[in-house]
């Protein structure tokens, strides 16, 4: 007899658990992954977009600076509300930033908005088919969706290899990464 599937819940809570043993572990992780970015494999880009990281999230500071030394301009997200598409200001390390409506450190409202054209995104486990799962809020699905309607936006997943599962059972509003960014390596996306 084979074993149910652990919920979505259930997986997010062994997979968060998970993380704080790897950010314990491998500290210099982050580091690691910005290094080992094949930066020919990224599209060409504008702006990009990082995100300030919460608990044992990966930092994704290394991976920013690199980027930043492309000449992109850098942005990072904020939350306006629980149930709608984040947007993105321009970060200017002048500034002093600003809790958000969920309560993360934002650039101030005076910022600039700008639409990225790669977005990091944090996540909490992953699959190879570029399948994300999140905080379990779906603003990243939502974001997402609403950027690529608009445009080609690359979303770049970044996690601890270790937060790898087999397959993740998606949703129709679920949106794929195009790669994901480990300590080990580069992952890019096949599209079926």
């Amino acid at each position: 007899m084979t074993e149910p599937l652990p919920s979505k819940a259930q997986l997010r809570r062994s997979l968060r658990a998970r993380r704080v043993e790897l950010s314990r572990a491998d500290p210099d992780a982050a580091r690691r992954a910005a290094d080992v970015l094949p930066l020919e494999d990224l599209p060409a880009f504008a702006s990009f977009a990082g995100y300030y990281a919460l608990g044992a999230e990966l930092d994704p500071s290394p991976l920013i600076r690199r980027l930043s030394d492309l000449g992109g301009l850098f942005a990072l997200p904020v939350c306006e509300g629980p149930d709608t598409p984040l947007i993105f200001r321009l970060w200017d390390d002048r500034d002093r930033p600003v809790p958000d409506a969920m309560g993360v450190p934002a650039p101030p409202p005076h910022a600039p908005e700008v639409h990225p054209d790669l977005v990091i995104v944090p996540l909490v486990g992953f699959d190879r088919r570029g399948g994300r799962l999140g905080q379990g809020g779906g603003h990243y699905d939502r974001t997402l969706e609403a950027l690529r309607a608009h445009k080609p936006v690359f979303a770049l997943g970044l996690a601890f290899a270790g937060q790898e599962v087999p397959d993740l059972d998606l949703e129709p509003h679920d949106q794929r990464l195009d790669a994901i960014l480990t300590e080990n390596g580069y992952i890019p996306v096949e599209r079926p």
